[in-house]
């Protein structure tokens, strides 16, 4: 997350535009980081890591950014 929230499961992706284009699959605060962490699903032209997505918090498009496995630089 690049916003401040927490990516639950079943929340919705969206692009920029609002319209969907995938969801959360598991998400929590990183204790480590101390931001919000989440896997999901993304269409195909949104996969790139850097990507801007946003997640739909409670009706709020709260931005994130696409990145690789693991989290933390190596």
């Amino acid at each position: 997350m690049i916003e401040k929230g927490i990516p639950r499961h079943d929340y919705p992706l969206v692009d920029a535009a609002g319209q969907t284009i995938g969801k959360v699959t598991s998400g929590t605060i990183s204790p480590v980081l101390g931001i919000g962490i989440g896997l999901g699903y993304v269409t195909i032209a949104n996969s790139k890591p850097g990507s801007e997505i946003y997640v739909s918090v409670r009706g709020k498009n709260l931005k994130a950014e696409v990145t690789k496995l693991p989290f933390l630089p190596k």
